[in-house]
C-alpha cells in the first residue's frame, strides 16, 4: 500500500478538524475520491461515470439552493462539499479516461474570470454593473466565435436541463442585454392579458364534453397543439412579468405550492377533527373548510 493511501486509511478526525490548511484539505479530498475509484475502494464508486452520475450533479445544487432559501448556514457547509465532491468526481473519471484533469478545471475557470473581467484585471472602467454585463456579453461572443464547437446565439450555454421558468428568464435576460426587451412594464402586463385572451379563444372552440372527456379519458383535444403553444406564451410572458419587477418567477410560485401545501394540510386536520373523511366530503363541504383556513389567515395577519 502507498504512504498517500496508508494516510487515508489512518485518518485521524480529531486531527482533521484543527486542520484548516486548504490545500492540504482540498488534496486530501482528491486522494479520498482517487482511492474510491481504486480497486482496493468501494465498488459503486468504481462503476460510475460521467453519464451515470450527472442528476447527482444537479441534485446536490437543488439541495445547497434549498439550503440558501431556508437561511440554514450549516446546511450549506455540508451541501457545498456535496457539490465539491462532484465536481472531484467528474475530474477523477476523466483522468482515468485520459480526457482531463482537475489542474485542466481550475487553470480553465482562473483564465475565465480573468478573461471576462478586464476592468479588474485589465485597462477598462466600467462604473455600474449594467456596463459589466454588456462586457461580458460581448467578451462570451468573441469567445463562441473562436470556438468551433459553439455557435455565435447569444442564448449558446443556457443549459436546457434548466428549470423552464428559470430557462426562460435567461433567455429573456440576455435578450434584453442587447436592447430587445419591453421599455414599459405596464405593456407587459398588456401581453399577458393578450395571451389569455388568445387561450381562451382555443379552449372556448372545445364543448364541454370534449373537455370532460380529456380530463376523464385522457383524450387529447382537437386543437391540444394550439392551446399548448398559448399556455407556454402566457407562462413566458408572466416570467417577462416578474423579471421587470425584479421578482424571481420560481421563488413565486415555490411560495404559492407552500400556501397550497398549508392551507390543504390545514383543511384535512378541520376536517379529522370533525370526526370526517376528507376524501368523502363533497367538494362545496371541501371549499368551504378551505374559506375557512383563508378567513383565518386574513385575520392573523390583521392582528
Amino acid at each position: 500500500m502507498s504512504s498517500s493511501k496508508k494516510t487515508i486509511m489512518q485518518l485521524n478526525l480529531t486531527e482533521l478538524e484543527k486542520n484548516n490548511n486548504i490545500s492540504e484539505l482540498f488534496n486530501l479530498l482528491v486522494e479520498i475520491l482517487a482511492h474510491l475509484r481504486s480497486p482496493e475502494g468501494c465498488v459503486w464508486d468504481r462503476e460510475q461515470d460521467h453519464d451515470s452520475i450527472k442528476k447527482n450533479m444537479v441534485e446536490e445544487a437543488y439541495e445547497a439552493v434549498e439550503a440558501i432559501e431556508n437561511g440554514d448556514y450549516q446546511d450549506l457547509k455540508e451541501e457545498l462539499g456535496d457539490l465539491l465532491l462532484q465536481v472531484i468526481f467528474h475530474s477523477q473519471i476523466a483522468v482515468e479516461n485520459n480526457e482531463f484533469n482537475l489542474s485542466d478545471v481550475i487553470r480553465e475557470i482562473i483564465k475565465k474570470l480573468y478573461r471576462r473581467h478586464p476592468h479588474v484585471f485589465g485597462d477598462k472602467n466600467f462604473t455600474n454593473p449594467e456596463d459589466v454585463l454588456t462586457s461580458w456579453e460581448e467578451i462570451k461572443k468573441t469567445e463562441r466565435k473562436n470556438n468551433p464547437k459553439k455557435t455565435e446565439s447569444i442564448f449558446n450555454g443556457i443549459p436546457k436541463i434548466l428549470p423552464s421558468l428559470h430557462y426562460a428568464y435567461e433567455i429573456q435576460n440576455r435578450a434584453s442585454r442587447l436592447g430587445f426587451d419591453w421599455d414599459d412594464t405596464l405593456l407587459v402586463f398588456g401581453k399577458i392579458e393578450e395571451e389569455v385572451s388568445e387561450l381562451s379563444v382555443e379552449f372556448k372552440k372545445n364543448s364541454s364534453q370534449a373537455l370532460k372527456d380529456c380530463k376523464n379519458n385522457k383524450e387529447q383535444l382537437g386543437n391540444s397543439s394550439r392551446i399548448k403553444d398559448e399556455i407556454g406564451d402566457i407562462l413566458f410572458s408572466i416570467v417577462n412579468l416578474t423579471r421587470h419587477l425584479n421578482m424571481d418567477s420560481e421563488e413565486c410560485l415555490k411560495q404559492t405550492c407552500a400556501k397550497f401545501i398549508e392551507r390543504f394540510n390545514e383543511i384535512e386536520k378541520m376536517a379529522k377533527l370533525s370526526g370526517t373523511d376528507f376524501k368523502n366530503l363533497s367538494l362545496e363541504e371541501k371549499d368551504k373548510l378551505w374559506d375557512e383556513v383563508k378567513q383565518k389567515e386574513k385575520n392573523i395577519s390583521i392582528v
